[in-house]
């Protein structure tokens, strides 16, 4: 059996969000999610649901920064892509604040044993993290010709925009191949949505590492390389060419 791992990391020391998927057979299952914030809780989390399992996991922040300053060519290529569907990412570079943080993971995780996975084969054996972008993944997945917007604004039209996003979720996923059998946590009706929107992310996270596990690059897209950046998006259901 094969773990597959969300983190959708918190870049300032914020709290991170976690979800773990396990494969059976040939169908995925959601087992936990959590939010911690201590990287050293957040490792031993990884850990513990990974036992000695092989595992891959999905890290929506940057793992690998060679550039001094700039952009790296990862950022350039899936903006040419997908800039149009308002799925651009931020420019990641050794000068930025959150580089220390995120570099620091990423390294205590190969340290636990977790290499770049970059060039792995589809179905291969081992551990592994990448970096993936929860955005361009659900312009892929689910047919969007736009971003679902649920990361700034009031806190009305952002609660409209998660319970699409867990919608889109919950009626794509199981459907997909692989099939992910999951249940998401609901909204709140008042108070902070950060605590579910870290869940549901890092439960994106974690389809996107199986996706990457189970096809490799015959239906996902790595942009970059490992040397300087990489990002694995699953390809699309259409051409993004114009």
């Amino acid at each position: 059996m094969n773990t597959f791992i969300g983190v959708d990391l918190g870049w300032y020391g914020k709290p991170t969000g976690l979800a773990s998927v396990r494969l059976d057979e040939n169908r995925l299952r959601l087992l936990k999610t959590a939010r911690l914030e201590p990287v050293g809780e957040i490792v031993d989390w990884i850990l513990a649901e990974c036992g000695t399992r092989s595992a891959v996991l999905g890290i929506d922040a940057p793992t690998v920064i060679a550039n001094a300053t700039g952009i790296r060519t990862a950022e350039r290529e899936l903006n040419q892509d997908f800039r149009r569907f308002h799925a651009g990412c931020h420019p990641a570079n050794l000068g930025r604040p959150f580089a220390a943080h995120v570099l620091a993971f990423s390294r205590q995780l190969e340290e636990s044993g977790f290499r770049h996975g970059a060039s792995m084969a589809a179905r291969a054996r081992g551990r592994f993290q990448i970096e993936v972008h929860p955005h361009s993944a659900t312009v892929s997945l689910f047919g969007l010709d736009r971003i679902v917007k649920y990361k700034r604004g009031v806190r009305a039209a952002r609660a409209k925009e998660l319970g699409r996003l867990r919608r889109l979720m919950l009626t794509h996923l199981p459907a997909s191949e692989p099939p992910l059998e999951l249940r998401l946590p609901m909204l709140p009706k008042t108070g902070p949505l950060k605590p579910v929107e870290d869940r549901i992310d890092a439960v994106l996270c974690a389809y996107i590492a199986a996706h990457w596990w189970w096809w490799g690059a015959a239906r996902n897209r790595l942009y970059g390389s490992e040397a300087g950046g990489f990002i694995v998006v699953p390809s699309p259901r259409l051409p993004l060419v114009d």
